[in-house]
């Protein structure tokens, strides 16, 4: 049998990369490091498909260098209406190619010339090698390479999945036209996405009309006399437009590559390295698509992990024991649930071995295995908290948890997505192994039991491979800060908070009725009915029914988001917009509480789940129901809040919060002697900045000057701008600038730390809090404005917001410690921000205040005091202060 005919397959690494990246999302495409790899997943999946419907011998990808080419030398404005190239895009573009490489695939780029011009010339050498040619491109301009010889494969709408096959007579159905004769189009009709106005009223159909005629613009230009009407004089006096477009938009096929269409052969897969760079992306499932599809003999046969697990015993009595007893250093534990609030079985790990525990509730023989469970002895597991709860609930208790792997992993990246901290995600990250799976089979799907011990296996090795990652300062936040948390908040989830169902209906009650009540005055307004709640109809009422000024503009129309609804009623006030406002608020509230009613379990009380890693900054999230979206300072807050309650064997509520805690950091990282002094002085803090400001006395501070010297203080830390502040306010920005000016005069020491804070974190690419808690901030340099702005905006507080966070977490230790030690009672039950509630046992709120006090006043050593406020009532609201 003869060897196939060879055939060379071109392919435009950049639109099609683009493609891929706006057709997979974002979010659902990003490792554990925070690197987005839609683009590159989505390239290698079609790349796949391509090779395996096609099986070209010859393959290279094509690349653009930038956008700057000869085309923009004679051009300047060529490609210029672009929007900037997402940075999100730009980092992946290095590890495609990397990826490619590993695959054997060639990648070629030119200086001075665009990708296009490479397919160009390589659709032209091919054929006089003896190849046949696909060009896969998504440019429109790559029409043009059609002939017998040349195949181009355009991406369809939907995404890189589908392809479009051009052939000298799907152009010719499509356009009427030949396929060298389609720039000739293109140069008449113009081409937004290259910047390059065509002729004025000229569309599609006026063009292919002249082209048929004419054969080439040139040949049009020459007898543009002939054409009548307004397109006639418009070709005349624009000929320039169609004749430079004409230049640009001719591809050119005689590049100097360095490289013969021979040369471009498919080499083989560099496994080694495709491992590599699939690790890092954390490709696994396609790492192993492109060794089964494109590998050959070993290649297509090893899909082992890099990482190879020890035999898994099976313990049992006098074995376990004797192996616990064995056992250095740390071991990993993994636990089954049985489903039923037991256990099925344990997975025990150390360096070198793994083993299986089949446990039995109840038997003698695994007492020493209980004992060891609950004793100091050092471990590593994936999600301790939720450990102690699986674990408490079959009767048995854990201790000595040194680390753990889902909130080491949150430390290390904490502005990643969520999954990424789960251990399956982990594991693949870091080892480049697969978790065992569970058999998809089976009704209820669990994996092997013996397999329990490879996972605590990896769990340790993913310990192992984590601790290098973290700085001395993470350690310290992991050790002595969120692991020693993890029963403490496993206590206030077991214990919930008691309420008071029928004050919680009351209120849901009336929301309803009065969003009711607003939603029929608002359709009153307009005489007619409109769903309050959908985008599109709102866009109607307000845009076109009542003319009121556009909003923002959205990819659906004008935005009707709660900002813009309040800004547009600011300045064009009108009755129906005030109540469809008031409708949302309502609603939003009844839907709280409803969420609340239905979180109340058969005991009368609230359990939340507390989450350490549901934020970047470091505080807590409250999730199921979620305490933290409750308002504040508003009648209707005091009202839900009110329904939070004691037991009925405690005497009462204590509440307890810090007062000005961002403030109080503030004064402390920025060592203002100004602000420092304020705070010592024991005056009303913005009476004492507003009279340094103002040159007044504080007791002449006026309540406005206050309320501005509030704002801004609060403000600088969120990067506030003087624009931001005149609307806050309500002033002029030349008064909000003046203001600005004034404070930073006086209080220089802030000025100078907010801006010193930016650039230090520009320089090292995260943030620090006061106890070595980072946060990455890579779009700090982005060359997105709007990205990089709103980094430094969040650069700006991240020390603050997160030294906040650490210092009400190491007060909870202390609290908690506390009771314990004296025999207390009392619970500590919720903590919300900076707020901390607490049922009170009879006779100690005495007591209790004191260890609240002392241990909230010192859970820091600042440069100032850190001032407590403390209120108890019967409930939740009446013990605010």
């Amino acid at each position: 049998m003869s060897d196939p005919k060879p055939t060379l397959m071109v392919i435009d690494g950049h639109s099609l990369a683009f493609r891929a990246f706006f057709a997979l999302p974002l979010e659902n495409f990003v490792n554990s490091q925070g690197q987005h790899t839609n683009a590159i997943h989505g390239f290698l999946s079609m790349l796949l498909k391509l090779l395996a419907d096609h099986k070209p011998t010859h393959l290279a990808v094509a690349f653009d260098i930038s956008r700057f080419s000869f085309r923009t030398r004679e051009y300047a404005e060529y490609k210029g209406t672009r929007d900037e190239t997402p940075k999100e895009f730009k980092g992946q573009v290095p590890l495609l190619e990397e990826a490619l490489h590993a695959m054997g695939v060639r990648t070629l780029s030119k200086e001075d010339y665009e990708a296009d011009d490479i397919l160009a010339t390589l659709s032209v050498e091919g054929p006089k090698a003896g190849m046949d040619v696909f060009v896969v491109s998504g440019d429109r301009d790559t029409i043009q390479l059609v002939n017998d010889r040349v195949t181009l494969l355009y991406p369809a709408v939907r995404g890189v999945s589908e392809l479009k096959h051009y052939t000298p007579e799907t152009v010719r159905e499509r356009y009427g036209i030949e396929p060298h004769q389609y720039p000739e189009i293109a140069a008449l009709i113009g081409e937004t996405s290259d910047n390059l106005t065509g002729i004025d009223k000229v569309g599609e159909k006026t063009a292919v009309k002249w082209i048929q005629q004419y054969g080439t613009v040139e040949n049009l230009l020459a007898h543009a006399d002939e054409i009548k009407g307004v397109v006639g004089n418009n070709l005349r006096e624009q000929r320039e437009r169609a004749e430079r477009n004409r230049r640009l938009n001719k591809l050119l096929t005689d590049v100097d590559l360095g490289v013969r269409p021979e040369e471009l052969a498919r080499g083989p897969i560099d496994e080694a390295a495709l491992r590599d760079v699939f690790q890092r992306l954390q490709f696994r499932t396609l790492l192993d698509r492109v060794l089964k599809q494109e590998g050959s003999g070993e290649q297509a046969a090893a899909l082992e992990p890099t990482v190879q697990s020890p035999a898994v015993q099976k313990l049992v009595d006098e074995e376990l024991d004797l192996w616990l007893e064995r056992a250095t250093g740390t071991v990993a534990v993994a636990i089954a649930p049985d489903g039923v609030g037991g256990i099925a079985g344990f997975g025990v790990a150390t360096e070198g071995a793994s083993a299986y525990v089949p446990y039995k509730a109840g038997t003698a023989d695994y007492d020493g295995f209980v004992a060891w469970l609950a004793s100091d002895a050092p471990k590593v597991l994936h999600d301790v908290k939720r450990s102690i709860k699986v674990l408490e609930e079959a009767g048995l208790a854990l201790g000595g948890a040194v680390h753990d792997t889902r909130v080491a992993a949150w430390l290390a990246t904490p502005t990643a997505p969520p999954k990424t901290f789960e251990l399956d995600w982990q594991t693949e990250a870091l080892l480049g192994a697969t978790l065992p799976a569970p058999d998809p089979n089976q009704l209820v799907p669990e994996i092997a039991p013996e397999e329990l011990g490879t996972v605590a296996w990896l769990t340790g090795e993913l310990a192992r491979a984590q601790r290098p990652r973290l700085d001395e300062g993470t350690q310290g936040v992991l050790d002595r800060i969120e692991l020693p948390l993890m029963p403490v908040l496993h206590r206030m989830e077991r214990q919930g908070v008691a309420m008071d169902r029928d004050v919680l209906q009351r209120i849901h009650d009336t929301m309803r009725e009065q969003a009711a009540g607003h939603a029929e005055a608002a359709y009153a307004e307009i005489g007619h009915e409109v769903n309050l709640g959908s985008p599109k109809q709102l866009q109607t009422v307000l845009f076109e029914e009542l003319d009121m000024p556009k909003t923002r503009a959205t990819k659906t129309g004008y935005s009707t988001d709660a900002q813009s609804l309040a800004d547009l009623q600011e300045t064009n006030p009108h009755p129906f917009l005030g109540l469809l406002l008031q409708h949302r608020e309502t609603t939003k509230l009844a839907q709280i509480i409803e969420s609340l009613l239905k979180a109340i379990q058969d005991d009368g009380r609230i359990r939340t789940r507390y989450d350490q890693t549901g934020s970047a900054s470091g505080r807590l999230s409250s999730n199921d129901p979620n305490l933290q979206n409750i308002p504040v300072r508003t009648e209707v807050s005091r009202e839900i809040r009110s329904a939070f309650v004691h037991g009925a064997e405690f005497e009462t509520m204590l509440t307890a919060d810090y007062s000005q805690i961002e403030m109080r950091i503030m004064a402390h990282l920025s060592g203002d002697a100004g602000l420092i002094e304020a705070f010592l002085s024991g005056e009303d803090l913005h009476r004492f900045v507003g009279s340094r400001i103002f040159g007044v006395d504080p007791s002449e501070v006026t309540p406005l000057q206050r309320v501005k010297v509030k704002a801004m203080s609060y403000g600088l830390a969120y990067g506030l701008s003087a624009f931001g502040l005149s609307k806050q306010l309500r002033i002029s920005q030349a008064e909000a600038k003046q203001l600005m000016l004034d404070y930073f005069q006086r209080f220089g020491g802030i000025r100078d730390y907010l801006r010193g804070v930016v650039q230090q974190a520009k320089d090292d690419g995260y943030t620090t809090t006061i106890f070595g808690r980072r946060r990455p901030f890579p779009d700090l340099t982005s060359s997105n404005r709007v990205l990089r702005e709103n980094a430094e905006r969040q650069a700006l507080n991240s020390p603050i917001q997160g030294s906040a966070a650490d210092i009400i977490k190491r007060a909870m230790l202390g609290i908690d410690r506390r009771i314990i030690d004296e025999g207390l009672g009392s619970r500590m039950l919720l903590q919300v921000h900076d707020e901390l509630v607490f049922e009170v046992a009879t006779g100690e709120r005495e007591a209790l205040e004191a260890i609240v006090r002392e241990e909230m006043g010192g859970a820091a050593d600042l440069s100032v005091p850190l001032e407590v406020q403390v209120g108890v009532g019967p409930n939740w609201d009446a013990a605010a202060h």
